[in-house]
Parts: structure tokens; C-alpha cells; sequence
């Protein structure tokens, strides 16, 4: 894992999940919860339906620097070409900042796309958070009572990003005593239990479509509370039949699956790398550069995540949404293989600058292989469907 600065400025929430997940961190820690619910039904003759939802996560943020946070014109932007380009129904809106949230889930309405919103307040207190989640919600519900297609997530991955459950002020502290040991696991799951139910009701209070959490692959969750169950998941394995089998788990609940996050970084063998991939750039140097003799790949990640999307389209989960649209602070740099931080970047866009290594630069983002591969794919599933629902000849 990256040191600790490195963890400060260079992972995504995703990211991080996936290398603590990948050290055995969150699986030592939050073991498989037991659920007695049946399996979701199958379709008629034994066939599952196809995955309702084809997405991709799309952050809301103030950025590491004025050019890359968040602004409107440009999410008015991305957004469309979310729709129109990439072809996803569905669009995951994740972040903080009540007013960021909302104006992105009000665009993708108008849009027409179905919203996954999710707030994602981290290192403040509680009642911050709750009060965070209670105002996103709220709107959530409104833009429902509208006609809107949302579901609204309460949050995600409580332990790491709410303070008190992990001992530490900062999700950099809290990473650090994961890592080194210095917390109590039974402690720490009796309050992820107590705050994941308060999140619940905060969310139910406020909105009265389905409730869903994100969770890491090994949480221990009630997901009696909620109505979808919410994976990220950035497992590898050789075999289909390895994924369906790990997958199969979380359908014990008798509840819809979605895949809240799934992808990998464009390099040589980073899907093999079970999350990890992130952690290839040496943050110590100024600039940061990329660690190692790592050739760049965008067909590794695209293979992947096309791969992960046949897998859960053969089960007939609720949805799935490829993490992530663009990360603005990992630029791509043709020229500059050494420097070409979206190497370790989860996008399917790679950000370009117009001055590369100016922090100021304006920039642009250019569609990866994968970013080609899921439109193909959406845009495949997308016209089935429409052949399905239309009607036949008079």
C-alpha cells in the first residue's frame, strides 16, 4: 500500500477499499454476514433476465485543484455524453456537497437517466453526515415524486469513512490503524451495526423509493434494512464460474444486487491485481510518477470490465455501474509514459491537459478502450431491448 501521504492525495473511496479488501483487511475484519433469504427468482424455464441497469460512477467533488473540481457546465456535459455516447441508462451520483449532488441528480433526470444518488460525506461528525445524507435524500425524493427513475444510497463503507466506528480523526488515520492493528473488531462492528441503522432510518425518513448501501465485498451488513443490496467489487478470477459463485452470496437476501462499483487501471496485468492497481504511483516525488516498468494497456481494462459485465448479465442483477467516468487529478501523458498517471487511474476517459504538469491547465478527456468497449456493450443491450418492448407487426 501506498505511504501514508500517497493514501492522502492518490486513492478514490473505490480505490482504497479495493487494496484494503485486496490485504485482507476488510475480510479479516467484517466477516460474511449469514443470510437465510431465497435466492431473486428466476425467469420463466430457468432463464434469469438480463442486468436492468448498465451505468457508470460519476464524482461530484471539489477536485485537488480549482481546474479540476466539480463544475456545472462540464457536468452538463459529461452527462450527455453519458447518455448519448456512452449509451448507460444509469448514472451513479456520488460525492459530497448537497448543492453538487443535486444539481448533477436534477441533470440526469432531465435526462432521462435512472440515478444511483449517493452521498458520501467523510471525517465530520455524525450528525454532519446524517444531516448530509437527510438533505440529499429529501431532494432524492422529490425528484421521484416528479417521475424521476432514482434509488437513493445512504452512503457507503461506513467503517472507513465516518469517524468513531475506526479509531482516528481522518480516513488517513483510520487507514493507518487498520492497517497496523490498533482497533477493537467487535467494538468496530457494533458501531458499523449501530450507525448503518441510523443511516437507514435517516434514509427511510426522507425518502420512500428503495433504499440502498454500498458496501466492500466482505462487510457484515443487515440488509434487512434496505431494499437493494450494493456491492463495490473488484475481484479477479481466471473462470466465469468463480465470479458467479462468489456473487451468488449476496442474492441470499432474496433482494436485488447492484454493483456499485467494478473496473481496473490500464497497465499490463491490473486487473490481476484484485484493487490494488491503484497502488503503482510513487507519491513522494514531485511530480508523482509511476513506480516500477508498467506498460500501459487500455485492453486490459477494457477486456475487464466487458468480461464482469457478461458475468452479471448472465446472473440478472438489478444493475451494475463501471467505476469511473474520468478522474481529472490522474492526467494522462502520452509523451511521458513515467508520468502517465492514468495508468493507475480506474476512468474509462484519460484527462488531458492542454499544459501538462501546469495544476492550473485547463484539460479535456478523451474516451479510453473501455470507455469503447462498454458504449458497444450498452449500446448492444440498449437497442435489445427496445426490440423487446416494441411492438410486433399488425
Amino acid at each position: 500500500m501506498a505511504n501514508t501521504q500517497g493514501i492522502a492525495r492518490g486513492i478514490t473511496r473505490g480505490q482504497f477499499l479495493a487494496g484494503a479488501l485486496a490485504l485482507g483487511v476488510a475480510g479479516a475484519l467484517l466477516p460474511s454476514g449469514q443470510a437465510t433469504a431465497q435466492p431473486q427468482p428466476r425467469a420463466k424455464h430457468g432463464r434469469r433476465p438480463g442486468l436492468r441497469r448498465h451505468g457508470v460512477v460519476y464524482t461530484v467533488g471539489e477536485g485537488e485543484t480549482p481546474a479540476t473540481a466539480w463544475n456545472p457546465r462540464r457536468m452538463r456535459a459529461d452527462l450527455r455524453a453519458i447518455r448519448d455516447e456512452l449509451h448507460a441508462d444509469t448514472v451513479d451520483v456520488t460525492g459530497d456537497g448537497v448543492d453538487r449532488l443535486t444539481a448533477t441528480a436534477a441533470e440526469a433526470a432531465e435526462l432521462g437517466l435512472h440515478i444511483w444518488l449517493q452521498p458520501t460525506l467523510a471525517d465530520v461528525p455524525e450528525r454532519d453526515i446524517l444531516e448530509h445524507l437527510a438533505e440529499t435524500g429529501r431532494f432524492a425524493e422529490r425528484l421521484r415524486r416528479q417521475g424521476a427513475s432514482v434509488d437513493f444510497s445512504v452512503g457507503c463503507e461506513f467503517w472507513l469513512f465516518v469517524p468513531g466506528i475506526v479509531p482516528g480523526a481522518t480516513v488517513l488515520d483510520r487507514v493507518q490503524n487498520l492497517l497496523n492493528g490498533m482497533f477493537d473488531p467487535v467494538g468496530m462492528q457494533r458501531r458499523l451495526d449501530a450507525f448503518t441503522k441510523k443511516a437507514a432510518a435517516h434514509g427511510r425518513s426522507v425518502f420512500h423509493g428503495s433504499l440502498g448501501y454500498a458496501a466492500a465485498q466482505d462487510d457484515k451488513v443487515d440488509w434487512n434494512l434496505f431494499d437493494i443490496v450494493g456491492i463495490d467489487y473488484y475481484s479477479y478470477f481466471r473462470r466465469p464460474a468463480d465470479y458467479v459463485w462468489e456473487l451468488r452470496a449476496y442474492e441470499r437476501w432474496g433482494k436485488p444486487v447492484t454493483i456499485t462499483e467494478f473496473g481496473t487501471c490500464a497497465y499490463e496485468d491490473a486487473e490481476k491485481t484484485a484493487g490494488m492497481g491503484w497502488n503503482v504511483v510513487d507519491y513522494d516525488k514531485d511530480p508523482e510518477e509511476i513506480k516500477g516498468h508498467r506498460i500501459r494497456s487500455e485492453h486490459t481494462q477494457a477486456a475487464y470490465v466487458v468480461d464482469l459485465l457478461e458475468v452479471f448479465e448472465s446472473m440478472g442483477l438489478y444493475g451494475a455501474m463501471a467505476f469511473e467516468f474520468v478522474t481529472p487529478d490522474a492526467p494522462h501523458r502520452a509523451d511521458d509514459p513515467r508520468h502517465d498517471l492514468d495508468m493507475a487511474s480506474y476512468a474509462i476517459t484519460k484527462t488531458v491537459k492542454d499544459r501538462p504538469g501546469d495544476p492550473s491547465s485547463p484539460w479535456h478527456w478523451e474516451p479510453k478502450e473501455a470507455f469503447r468497449a462498454l458504449a458497444r456493450y450498452y449500446g448492444h443491450r440498449a437497442s435489445v431491448m427496445r426490440s423487446r418492448c416494441s411492438p410486433g407487426p399488425k
